[in-house]
């Protein structure tokens, strides 16, 4: 660094901000208008540098990391058609409330309102799926500003935040501000609130709880899962966050998910309170609205939630807790058991036995079964290994089949993005290069970001990724020959070779057409010192478990 060392330049002092926050990591498509941030970056040896070669997979990446370390993730991107690109990782970021900032370079404050090559206006861009967007107008309030980003990406709902850096701004130099890590900030539930949970959960006979959300830490799963195992109470996870109860665990009776078992629709319907912990209770957990009525459900409900604003927005609940996953976890965590009845104890048993009965995997026709090669990696795989994917029918396997033990061991993004299942797995491999990453993809899921194998090549991200071949969109398919039988358009693909694509970009590659032969690939794949692509071929006619 030069000049005057009680003076920073704006780029040196968002990277020092960064550095405040706990950052060691961020993710990046340079480009000319940032300059300063990454010459700042090139002095900064502990904050490591992960380039990548679309925005979309750069923002996607930042969002995995900021899931597997409960951290922000940061992701910098140029303007017009760079910020655009990172819109794709920015709404998963949205709907899967997870803490992210992007920074966008943007024209210099005297070209702003012109026009000027790659003008965005950032607040109309992002506005709908940021909690907040900016451009910072003067550096001397730069530190203002990235320290609420930092606090607003954390705190109540956590999401995501664009700061527009005009690129005159980041040359300017400003004083050192002593600032500490900003706070993310979490409500905790009212005691008052704790005895009317505890009440309606004595009265209850077929009590259920749906676990779903953002801000678990090992500490509250751990306490949370106490607390229903100790009240006999069947947990069902919410769409895409299996990962937030052991699948282990005599209470876990299964996913609200895509594919539904409809004897755990059933029991939801059945139940007569339903404790919603962290979830909003979206379109997919109720299957459209239909197991839990909008707006007063015929089941008791008690709805947990960090954000005030989202409790009473689609449901009016019995009771309303406006709480953090922690606060809550605290509060609960230590209960005492209560005594329960026969009936307690064989609905809990029934919810058990619908899990069990609807995780054996199932026949299909062909000589590949993909249900016993996702049942027989939940036996080999560690508990803690990342499993990710984008979205596509091959999902249904994945999630019904697999049994997620640890917490940060499911990368799935709720918003259904396609693409996002290698961009994950390449943020969890750097975030621990020691435990397995395996992503799952479709082939046309694949192909939206596989230009980001290049990254995991570059930074020795050794990620394994399982292809699912059927030459379609098949979920696209599905649903078309679902409403006009007959008049298939627009849905089959012709893909490059698998193979040849990925040994293009240096990574390893094996093809896998019967069962029997996906074991020893699968190890050649594990003990393989770069990434490697296992292509499965199914049938086009296979489009659901």
């Amino acid at each position: 660094m030069t000049g005057n060392p009680e003076t920073l330049t704006g780029g040196q002092a968002i990277v020092e901000l960064l550095r405040r926050n706990g950052v060691d990591r961020v993710f990046t498509v340079p480009g000319e208008s940032f300059l300063p941030v990454l010459d700042a970056l090139h002095d900064a040896p502990d904050i490591e540098l992960v380039v990548c070669r679309q925005e979309g997979g750069a923002s996607m990446m930042a969002e995995a990391h900021a899931k597997i370390t409960g951290r922000p993730g940061v992701c910098f991107v140029t303007r017009g058609p760079g910020s655009a690109n990172a819109l794709a990782g920015l709404h998963v970021a949205s709907q899967d409330s997870t803490p992210l900032l992007v920074f966008v370079g943007q024209v210099p404050h005297g070209f702003q309102e012109r026009e000027a090559w790659q003008e965005v206006n950032v607040k109309a861009l992002f506005g709908s799926v940021a909690k907040w967007a900016s451009d910072i107008q003067e550096a001397e309030r730069l530190p203002e500003y990235v320290s609420r980003a930092f606090a607003t990406a954390q705190s109540g709902r956590k999401g995501p935040v664009v700061m527009g850096l005009p690129e005159d701004l980041l040359y300017q130099r400003l004083n050192r501000v002593e600032l500490e890590r900003s706070p993310g900030v979490q409500s905790y539930p009212a005691p008052r609130d704790v005895l009317s949970l505890l009440a309606l959960l004595a009265e209850a006979r077929r009590p259920l709880a749906i676990f779903g959300g953002s801000g678990w830490t090992p500490e509250s799963r751990q306490q949370l899962q106490h607390f229903a195992e100790t009240h006999g109470l069947p947990v069902v996870t919410a769409f895409r966050r299996q990962d937030r109860f052991d699948n282990g665990s005599p209470n876990y009776a299964g996913d609200a998910g895509l594919g539904m078992n409809p004897q755990l629709a059933e029991l939801i319907k059945d139940a007569d309170l339903l404790i919603a912990v962290g979830t909003r209770l979206g379109d997919i957990a109720t299957r459209h609205y239909e197991l839990v009525e909008v707006p007063r459900p015929r089941q008791q409900l008690i709805h947990v939630h960090p954000e005030a604003e989202e409790l009473g927005r689609v449901y009016q609940p019995d009771l309303a807790i406006c709480a953090g996953i922690q606060g809550f976890a605290d509060a609960v965590g230590a209960l005492t058991r209560p005594l329960l009845t026969a009936e307690r104890e064989s609905w809990l048993g029934r919810a058990r036995r619908v899990y069990l009965d609807w995780s054996k995997p199932t026949e299909l026709p062909g000589p590949l079964q993909f249900g016993e090669i996702v049942a027989w990696l939940g036996k080999r795989l560690p508990s803690n290994a990342a499993i990710s994917n984008g979205a596509g029918n091959y999902t249904l396997w994945v999630h019904r089949f697999y049994p997620f033990r640890a917490l940060g061991s499911q990368l799935a993004p709720t918003s259904g993005s396609m693409g996002y299942g290698l961009p994950a797995a390449i943020a969890a491999k750097l975030a621990n290069p020691e435990r397995p990453a395996v992503c799952f993809a479709g082939d046309g899921c694949f192909l939206m970001t596989c230009q980001e194998l290049a990254t995991a090549v570059q930074y020795k991200a050794n990620v394994i990724i399982i292809v699912v071949n059927n030459g379609s969109y098949g979920s696209i398919r599905m649903h078309q020959d679902k409403q006009y039988p007959g008049r298939r358009y627009g849905t089959d693909l012709i893909n490059p070779d698998m193979l040849r694509l990925a040994e293009a970009f240096g990574a390893g590659a094996a093809r896998v057409e019967r069962t029997d032969q996906f074991a020893e690939v699968f190890e050649q794949a594990l003990n393989a010192d770069r990434p490697f692509l296992i292509e499965l071929i199914i049938d086009p006619a296979i489009l659901r478990p």
